[in-house]
């Protein structure tokens, strides 16, 4: 499998680590991960928090897409599922590597064991909630629902939404060092609740110093 490369075209940000970390952490980089279900605005948080931050982000599925050379869709529907989480592990354990990155990961990375041994040795990752109304009305407005995203189920929409949160919240909860709800917020609100919570952690000093 090729090594995963630097693009900023699909991360929307430079390939140089900006200087937030080196002030955040006392001589040591970390990367920020974000994770939660489809809808819950992980890669619009995580260009905010990059905004803020001046720390490179990237989107997790974009890389798969890149990797594969196909969309997520795609990938489900002419290799199945056990090959698109193949790619993920893969790129996760790409992503693990880097220093100083903000990583918005697919909704379901949570679902390999193998993927939760990683997210468990990485800290902080950052779980994006949300009311299941609030992402059908997300995925419904997006265009890239119906061209990149595959359905999870038969049943598909609301009764999809209810079911794959019943399965996965517990593996959330169990990745996640801090739980941020997105209902009714602006992707700005929730950026700087991050950096708050970042600021607390560990060895933080003031991240916007």
């Amino acid at each position: 499998m090729p090594s995963l490369n630097c693009s900023p075209e699909s991360s929307g940000a430079t390939c140089e680590a900006g200087s937030f970390l080196t002030q955040f952490m006392t001589g040591s980089l970390m990367n920020i991960f974000l994770i939660g279900y489809r809808g819950t605005g992980k890669s619009t948080v995580a260009e905010r928090l990059s905004a803020k931050t001046q720390m490179p982000w990237i989107d997790a599925d974009e890389s798969i897409e890149t990797l594969a050379g196909s969309s997520i869709k795609e990938i489900f529907s002419e290799q199945g599922e056990s090959v698109f989480r193949d790619l993920e592990t893969t790129v996760l354990e790409n992503l693990q590597q880097r220093d100083g990155w903000i990583l918005a990961l697919g909704g379901g990375v949570i679902v390999r064991n193998q993927n939760r041994r990683i997210l468990s040795q990485t800290s902080p990752v950052f779980w994006l909630t949300a009311q299941v109304g609030t992402i059908q009305s997300r995925l419904s407005a997006d265009p890239n629902t119906d061209q990149r995203r595959p359905d999870l189920t038969a049943a598909g929409g609301v009764e999809e939404i209810n079911e794959m949160l019943e399965r996965r919240e517990p593996l959330y909860r169990q990745c996640a060092d801090h739980i941020v709800p997105t209902d009714n917020r602006t992707s700005d609100a929730i950026a700087d609740q991050i950096v708050e919570l970042l600021s607390q952690e560990p060895h933080a000093g003031n991240p916007l110093d």
